[in-house]
């Protein structure tokens, strides 16, 4: 870049600025791992199939919940016995 600016263009960089381009990827973080996802656009159909995953890890993970609570009841009775 040189020390004149560019007129034609409003969206120019001005001496010290930096541009960066349009991101091609999403990049999230799920714990300590980075996941990079290429842009993609969804469809009503991709989003309802994402919905229904949705449901069911919903309904997976109460079901882990629920075994949760049964073992932590478990050993509470465990724990009265011996106490």
């Amino acid at each position: 870049m040189g020390t004149s600016e560019n007129t034609r263009d409003p969206q120019a960089p001005k001496e010290g600025e930096v541009t960066l381009p349009k991101p091609q990827e999403i990049v999230t973080t799920t714990g300590d791992v980075d996941v990079v996802e290429e842009e993609s656009h969804f469809t009503s159909a991709s989003a309802h199939v994402l919905i229904e995953e949705i449901m069911v890890c919903n309904r997976d993970l109460q079901k882990i919940k629920e075994d949760i609570n049964g073992v932590e009841k478990r050993l509470k009775n465990i724990i009265d016995v011996l106490g």
